[in-house]
């Protein structure tokens, strides 16, 4: 349920939920490691003298991962970048339909990418290349490309599924998110406040 209303595709909302909590405990940990990471490496450097040798490389891993898991991530919350100068002109019928195309072919856009890294990571994987400090397969950097470009397109698919429904005026970025200027965290962020400060005046 959502605002009162059943919200369509269940089970793909379900498995949306679940993606959604797999992506913010991995970027969570992988921002908290490359934090961690960085200063021990400043600390080690200039207290003992001595770099973490492997530092460099790690946060090089990590930024791969947060890059492109991110990038679902921000699909997910309607909160990519979008120039819809035009778009915002037109009939909402017609912006929904626009939507729907949008993100369908984003999302087959975004499977033929994450189909030509997979190609690309069994290339790397069959050459049996390591990392030079970690000595960890190489292949292991390139899979996450794999997983956040899959990721991203069934983002877009949903948002064109969601969209089918011209009985709702409602136009979706997202699967849940719907088409607006304002942020839904800031939003949500000031309704809590809002309602804190109404408990406050009537305590």
């Amino acid at each position: 349920m959502q605002d009162g209303k059943t919200v369509p595709f269940g089970f793909l909302g379900k498995i949306d939920a679940g993606v959604g909590r797999i992506e913010v405990l991995i970027l969570g940990s992988g921002i908290i490691l490359m934090a961690i990471n960085t200063i021990a490496n400043v600390f080690g450097r200039y207290v003992f003298n001595q770099s973490i040798y492997f530092s460099e490389e790690l946060n090089e891993f990590l930024i791969v991962i947060v890059t492109f898991m991110g990038l679902g991530y921000a699909t997910r919350k309607g909160i990519h970048i979008r120039m819809s100068a035009i778009y915002d002109a037109l009939p909402t019928k017609v912006r929904k339909a626009f939507m729907i195309v949008i993100a369908a072919t984003t999302s087959v856009m975004m499977a033929i990418l994450a189909w030509y890294a997979l190609e690309y990571v069994q290339k790397v994987a069959s050459r049996g290349r390591i990392t030079p400090a970690l000595q960890l397969p190489l292949y292991l950097t390139y899979v996450w490309v794999v997983v956040g470009l899959a990721l991203t397109s069934f983002q877009y698919a949903l948002t064109a599924l969601r969209n089918l429904n011209f009985a709702e005026e409602e136009i979706y970025v997202s699967y849940l998110e719907i088409d607006s200027y304002e942020d839904p965290e800031t939003a949500a962020a000031i309704q809590r406040y809002e309602e804190n400060a109404n408990e406050e005046n009537k305590s």
